[in-house]
């Protein structure tokens, strides 16, 4: 976020926080009673259905209103809270708004920042964040920082419609795995 800090949008935001703070609490007890390969499997078949309407053309280019953020908050925090996996709704929202590539990490890394925070505070109140959780953090913290390290390296290199195409690719990959994996 830092390195974008100056391209950072709040207002952007304000609906996509209040609707993870209202999504986030329902989502930690989803959790805590439901069997995680249902849900998962869930959010694979949804995140197949956006890619194939984005390449089918279909994809709206502008989500207008209050709700719509609101509303990707929402299933956010829901999703977020249930199987850590708040991206695909606020990915799909911003990618329908008008923000350059900076504007749009930027205020997903902000989101994001937030959302876990409200969703690690829910985990622990739920006694769902347990010594388990921190080794599997702690095991997959490299690979992760090599991650950031090179989508820090490569995001200066890409335009925005290859930008757009990478995003629905990797919505495209994620949804399979959750499918297929559950």
């Amino acid at each position: 976020f830092v390195p974008l800090r100056r391209d950072f949008m709040p207002k952007a935001i304000v609906g996509l926080l209040v609707g993870s703070l209202i999504g986030t609490p329902a989502g930690v007890w989803i959790l805590a009673v439901a069997p995680a390969s249902v849900l998962n499997r869930l959010i694979g078949l949804t995140l197949l259905v956006v890619v194939a309407v984005e390449f089918a053309g279909k994809f709206p280019r502008r989500m207008a209103g209050p709700g719509w953020g609101i509303g990707a908050g929402l299933l956010a925090g829901l999703l977020g809270g249930a199987v850590g996996l708040p991206g695909p709704p606020i990915v799909v929202y911003a990618a329908t708004q008008d923000w350059s590539p900076r504007t749009f990490k930027a205020n997903l890394q902000a989101f994001f920042i937030v959302n876990q925070g409200v969703t690690l505070v829910g985990y622990w109140l739920a006694g769902v964040f347990t010594t388990e959780v921190i080794r599997l953090t702690a095991a997959y913290f490299l690979p992760a920082l090599a991650g950031i390290g090179l989508g820090m390296a490569l995001f200066t290199r890409v335009d925005p419609v290859r930008f757009r195409r990478i995003v629905f690719a990797l919505l495209l990959v994620t949804g399979t795995v959750l499918l297929v994996r559950g």
